[in-house]
């Protein structure tokens, strides 16, 4: 599936648009991890973009997120390696991710609400304006964002091997290269 196809089958699916932006998001964070390791770039764009591509069929069954999407994106033909990271991206499943780019997906998706947070209590309200230590002071804010697993970001060392900074340097610079389409 070309990102486009993609693109096109998550607009078709998900009618939220902040949704679509957070799968933007995740989108370009995992296009940035995969430079950063030397992995396909395209494989793991599209991990991201369609991650939640079931969430609004199954947001009144948490159990059933990401295992839904997985197996319609199975049928569609999505490489195995895909389907698998998309799946254990959801925590509630218990499923210990694999793969480094499913590893990268569990870490990426609470990371990228963590940002948006963090950048609408600027004045600015711009993610050009957010800069990697606004971020490391609201990740130790507990009641700031609480949706935004600290945990599982934190899992960035133990899972990929990159320090939390760094971590959060690569996706806040990917969510930076496309704050218009975040509408940020």
């Amino acid at each position: 599936m070309k990102r486009e196809e993609a693109l096109n089958l998550l607009n078709d699916k998900v009618q939220n648009k902040n949704l679509v932006k957070h799968c933007l998001a995740a989108e370009a964070c995992m296009r940035d991890l995969a430079d950063y390791f030397g992995e396909d770039r395209e494989k793991w764009g599209l991990t991201g973009l369609l991650h939640d591509i079931d969430y609004e069929e199954t947001k009144n069954d948490p159990d059933k997120h990401s295992i839904l999407g997985a197996e319609m994106l199975e049928k569609l033909g999505l490489d195995k390696e895909i389907t698998e990271a998309i799946k254990t991206h959801n925590e509630a499943h218990g499923i210990a991710p694999a793969t480094r780019m499913a590893k990268a997906i569990f870490c990426v998706d609470p990371l990228t609400g963590l940002i948006v947070a963090a950048t609408l209590v600027l004045p600015s309200k711009k993610i050009s304006d957010l800069t990697v230590e606004n971020v490391i002071n609201r990740f130790g804010e507990k009641s700031f964002a609480r949706g935004a697993n600290r945990e599982i970001i934190s899992k960035s060392e133990e899972l990929l091997g990159i320090n939390l900074k760094e971590f959060i340097e690569i996706g806040l610079r990917a969510m930076q290269r496309i704050n218009e389409s975040l509408g940020l």
